[in-house]
């Protein structure tokens, strides 16, 4: 599900997707029953850095005022962007880099890398019996087991939960993402740049919520 302009959402249905992204399930309440269903879903998301568009913006002046843009990032509450794997800032694409050549890789060599991680979860899932296919499925015991830190590792994410103030969820969804980063390279076990990186997917953490 992919929905653009997420601040333009009322912030009560954003809301309602707190408990699907959580639980997977979706619950439909009437007077006379109560129904659930599966919801496992991958949710996308854009949204602009204030009502305008150019908050920190290089290139053109930002016209709103700080309580405005907080007006328009509050409609996105903490415990949903906690839910959130992956969250990025997307600069302005630069002329130069429009008329630049190709890119470093294609879609193909990304695909088949992939693959390969897929691959490789779905193998370390099965030889310990986990009834998992992917590390986005991972319960807290099963971080523990596939997520192991080394102590520069560990000092590093005690660093950035303390400095960003994040949540443990956002410690799991870290760990998670580390894994799939590590699991992309081929590398066996976490190490620091695997865990930096995640720790970088938590752009809004550090701009707004921190």
């Amino acid at each position: 599900m992919f929905l653009d302009e997420l601040p333009e959402f009322p912030r009560n249905v954003l809301e309602v997707l707190r408990q699907p992204l959580e639980d997977h399930m979706v619950t439909i309440a009437r007077a006379s029953m109560s129904l659930s269903f599966p919801a496992r879903f991958m949710l996308a998301a854009a949204m602009n850095p204030c009502p305008c568009g150019f908050f920190n913006d290089k290139s053109r002046e930002c016209q709103c005022t700080p309580p405005l843009i907080q007006r328009y990032i509050a409609k996105i509450s903490g415990p949903l962007l906690d839910r959130i794997d992956i969250h990025i800032e997307v600069p302005a694409v630069q002329y130069k880099e429009l008329r630049g050549g190709a890119a470093a890789e294609g879609s193909a060599e990304i695909r088949s890398r992939v693959l390969a991680a897929r691959e490789r979860q779905r193998q370390r899932f099965r030889k310990f019996g986990d009834k998992i296919y992917s590390n986005a499925q991972m319960t807290t015991r099963q971080i523990r087991v596939h997520c192991e830190l080394g102590a520069d590792a560990e000092r590093l994410l005690e660093r950035a939960m303390q400095q960003q103030g994040l949540t443990a969820r956002a410690h799991d969804r870290i760990l998670k993402v580390a894994r799939t980063i590590a699991d992309l390279e081929g590398a066996e076990h976490l190490t620091v740049s695997h865990l930096a990186e995640a720790i970088q997917y938590r752009a809004l953490d550090r701009s707004y919520w921190a």
